[in-house]
């Protein structure tokens, strides 16, 4: 999978998940998701649980903070180095 396809499918994970009224195409890659879409704890553990079953990886507690959710960027890196 490329970069291209991996952020993609994390950010119609993300949109699906949350009910965001946005198009994921408009998404910027580097966008702070939490300031931007208003992201709270209620919909990190949401999207904690769609990278989970999306992308058959385990979130562990220890990897859990904040700049990890901050992008669509950082979140790509994280998947791809959980999946080895």
């Amino acid at each position: 999978m490329s970069d291209n396809q991996l952020k993609t499918q994390i950010k119609e994970m993300i949109v699906e998940r949350l009910f965001l009224p946005v198009d994921p195409g408009e998404i910027e890659d580097d966008e702070n998701l939490m300031e931007s879409y208003e992201i709270d704890s209620v919909n990190l553990f949401e999207i904690v649980v769609g990278l989970e079953e999306e992308f058959e990886i385990s979130v562990e507690d220890e990897d859990f903070s904040v700049d990890l959710f901050a992008t669509i960027d950082s979140l790509a890196e994280y998947v791809e180095q959980k999946r080895g």
